[in-house]
């Protein structure tokens, strides 16, 4: 039996966040089910990444890093001619294009030498709470684990195993998916391109490492999302963006094996939070990855959810209800700007994926989403 003050299901960037932030005061126990860090699609990061960093004492470490500078974005959005938008006249200068695997790896490492525990790879089969102490079992390579708790974190991502066990419910925003295609690229500029078609669109990105990432997106319910999962198909579709097109072959994109498909939606757990326990991440919030904010509200919901896992075990009394309030807002304010961007792309309004995409963006800004404890 092994006993913590906070264990966190999921090691991927809000659970470590979470765990490196809890770890030098408290017992943390990380779970996570897959024994090695898996390809993922989602690379990019904002320059207010920075303050993040900054405030958790990792900045000069992430410096150190070797990944790309991302200096703004190129978009193809709302009319049939390039957009450039310079992060380098913010505040915070340039983003980043990220070795996705490296990143999710450094924080696992900065939370494990910071004194969190990582059991991996473990599965939670048997869960209970009694007198204020969570009692969970674990099946892991060695055999059955006994682990005892006062809180937990579920940081599993979109299919947020614990919350949901827990009585929580996922509300779908959308059907987005992504068909993704990793290669190799010379000459980037150091800008993310986007570009949007009749029936969906389309990202592309540097890398480290003089490689590159294609993806696209579309609807789940839609002709294209056969497209998307099909990489072939895929390739020959990127040659109707006239834009991506010439990209593409102005850095000599070179698609290799690494591709795949996942779901891109948005959604939102009800509620993210109960009695000695909170979901952070993709678990509590997922956006549209047209908003570059899945990493940056991965790592600012794991800093929040520290926070607040410390207070309750502080006993304070709000811990909960403010990061309830805390998720809210997020999402709140995401869903206003979802609808004011796909509302910008008028060239297809009567198409199924645009009309589809605008009717479901302004919905969700019109339900705001409202604390629960």
């Amino acid at each position: 039996m092994i006993e913590a003050d906070v264990v966190i299901v999921g090691a991927g960037p809000a659970g470590s966040t979470a765990a490196l932030n809890l770890a030098p005061t408290r017992r943390v126990v990380m779970i996570e089910r897959l024994p090695q860090i898996p390809p993922r699609i989602g690379e990019s990061l904002v320059p207010a990444a920075r303050r993040l960093f900054t405030d958790m004492g990792l900045w000069p470490s992430f410096e150190a890093e070797p990944h790309v500078p991302c200096y703004g974005n190129r978009s193809v959005w709302g009319s049939n001619e390039p957009v450039e938008s310079d992060f380098m006249r913010g505040p915070d200068g340039h983003g980043w294009h990220l070795d996705r695997g490296r990143f999710d790896a450094w924080l696992r490492v900065v939370a494990i030498g910071r004194g969190a525990r990582l059991l991996a790879p473990a599965q939670m089969e048997d869960i209970e709470r009694s007198e204020g102490t969570w009692r969970l079992s674990l099946a892991t390579a060695t055999g059955k684990v006994g682990l005892t708790a006062r809180f937990l974190i579920d940081a599993g991502g979109r299919a947020a195993p614990l919350a949901r066990r827990l009585g929580a419910r996922r509300r779908r925003h959308d059907r987005l998916v992504c068909g993704w295609i990793h290669g190799g690229s010379f000459g980037s500029n150091g800008m993310t391109f986007i570009e949007a078609v009749e029936d969906g669109w389309w990202y592309t990105a540097p890398l480290p490492n003089d490689r590159r990432v294609l993806a696209f997106h579309t609807d789940a319910n839609l002709a294209s999302a056969g497209i998307a999962r099909d990489r072939e198909a895929m390739l020959r579709h990127a040659t109707s963006a006239t834009h991506l097109s010439e990209l593409l072959s102005s850095v000599k994109f070179t698609p290799d094996e690494r591709s795949g498909f996942t779901a891109a939606h948005g959604a939102h757990l009800t509620p993210c939070a109960g009695e000695g326990w909170l979901a952070t991440g993709d678990a509590a919030i997922n956006f549209d990855p047209l908003s570059s904010l899945g990493l940056f509200n991965a790592l600012y919901t794991g800093l929040a959810a520290a926070e607040a896992t410390e207070g309750y075990l502080l006993d304070a009394a709000n811990a909960l209800s403010g990061y309830e309030r805390t998720i809210a807002d997020i999402r709140n304010v995401y869903a206003e700007r979802l609808a004011l961007w796909y509302g910008t792309e008028t060239r297809w309004r009567e198409c199924p994926f645009w009309r589809c995409r605008i009717e479901t963006a302004h919905e969700n800004a019109r339900a705001p989403q409202a604390p629960h404890l």
